[in-house]
């Protein structure tokens, strides 16, 4: 689906500047890591200044690649590699600073994002194609028509983490429903973020109790 010119300009911003902004607190993290770390947590040192080197380089790869996004899947698969590298700093300036984390890391968020832009888990039962339109998107979430994309980003998340092995014991049955909630956030995630239209009217009066 591509951009509305509105919608393209606005989402090259916002990823812009999240950019320089994570690219200013990396510097300041290493510079907190060299005064606070080379003498006694040296070996940490050297782990956390590789770690904050290749957050850069991803930046630099994700900002060449967003001056030539022309679709909403694109955009949507850099936006979510940015989230996972502001999470990996999250870590980092966590462990510099010795204090706890000011944000909750999604569980293997990256990877969820992968598989759903057609990457790992394999061709699981239901693993694409499933979630076609809106209506069977907001049904999958357990949700009804039209909610908000900050009602649908929440359900996500409550979701994928009761789904997900890491959550049950390493038990991976429950990965083709995953997989169907990774579709449906998805599907969701462009039609009410990015499209810059307000939800669709409801054509069958969706329930999620019918």
């Amino acid at each position: 689906m591509p951009f509305n010119a509105k919608a393209y300009a606005k989402f090259q911003a916002g990823m812009r500047k999240r950019i320089v902004e994570l690219r200013a607190r990396t510097e300041d993290c290493l510079d907190v890591a060299m005064d606070s770390m080379m003498e006694d947590r040296v070996d940490s040192y050297f782990r956390i200044e590789e770690g904050l080197a290749e957050i850069d380089r991803s930046l630099t790869l994700i900002e060449e690649e967003l001056a030539h996004v022309a679709d909403l899947a694109t955009a949507q698969r850099l936006d979510s590699r940015l989230e996972f590298m502001e999470d990996r700093f999250e870590e980092f300036d966590s462990e510099v600073r010795q204090r706890p984390r000011r944000r909750r890391r999604r569980i293997n968020m990256a990877d969820f994002f992968k598989a759903a832009a057609g990457g790992g888990w394999g061709d699981l039962p239901g693993a694409r194609g499933d979630i076609t339109n809106a209506t069977d998107a907001f049904a999958a979430l357990g949700l009804e028509y039209g909610s908000s994309l900050a009602v649908v980003t929440r359900a996500f998340r409550e979701r994928a983490k009761q789904l997900h092995p890491d959550a049950r014991s390493g038990d991976r049955s429950s990965e083709p429903e995953l997989r169907r909630i990774i579709e449906a956030y998805q599907f969701l995630k462009e039609h009410l973020s990015l499209s810059n239209t307000e939800p669709p009217v409801n054509p069958g009066a969706y329930s999620p109790s019918e």
